[in-house]
């Protein structure tokens, strides 16, 4: 990876060439930089049971967005680290009623597809991240824990289920996507989904 390329240019490989124009302002973060990418829409957030008896542990360890609602006004704002090539997704919901709830994650490339998005206290889920079928796929291959600077993984895919994340372009402007947790047995645990607009982009190395 090179700071004069987009962060994200080494994922898709050969693939970044046929990306919707969206895509590219939704990607165009380089690394090391102070590259900044403003999206905002409306989401929907569902979750069962399981997941809504354990909300408080889950904003604790701010690994989901422990609310519910349709609708939702949503901010993202995707961010380059001057330090890293990290890739920060700043994330502020606007439930009726509540305090906005921001959502923080960073997403580091691991080798070849593969990306690590890291929540709070070192959480992350390791996961495939392509475009196929018009569609950029996020294909879930593990969770893991960073202790120090060590990657341990942990199964609690066992408990929680696995992760899938997916995002289609709707014109050069806006996008539609989806994320959802599935268990072998419980079935959808978790799912959240909207449109986004593109509103603001910042990058500097263009």
């Amino acid at each position: 990876m090179t700071t004069s390329q987009p962060i994200f240019q080494s994922v898709f490989g050969e693939q970044w060439d046929n990306l919707p124009p969206v895509m590219h302002k939704h990607y165009a973060n380089h690394p090391f930089s102070n590259d900044v990418v403003t999206v905002v829409g409306k989401m929907d957030v569902e979750f069962g049971w399981l997941i809504k008896l354990f909300s408080p542990f889950l904003r604790l360890l701010g690994a989901l967005v422990p609310y519910q609602g349709k609708d939702i006004p949503v901010t993202v704002k995707f961010r380059s680290e001057p330090e890293s090539s990290a890739y920060c997704l700043d994330r502020t919901f606007n439930f009726p009623n509540k305090k906005p709830y921001v959502f923080y994650s960073k997403m580091v490339h691991v080798k070849d597809d593969i990306i690590i998005e890291f929540m709070k206290y070192g959480i992350g889920w390791k996961h495939h991240f392509y475009y196929r079928d018009n569609k950029v796929i996020l294909e879930h291959h593990s969770y893991v824990w960073k202790f120090f600077n060590v990657i341990i993984p942990v199964p609690v895919g066992l408990f929680l289920g696995r992760g899938y994340a997916e995002e289609e372009a709707i014109n050069e402007n806006k996008f539609r996507m989806k994320m959802n947790i599935t268990h072998p047995l419980f079935g959808k645990m978790y799912e959240y989904r909207g449109e986004f607009e593109v509103i603001d982009g910042e990058v500097l190395n263009e």
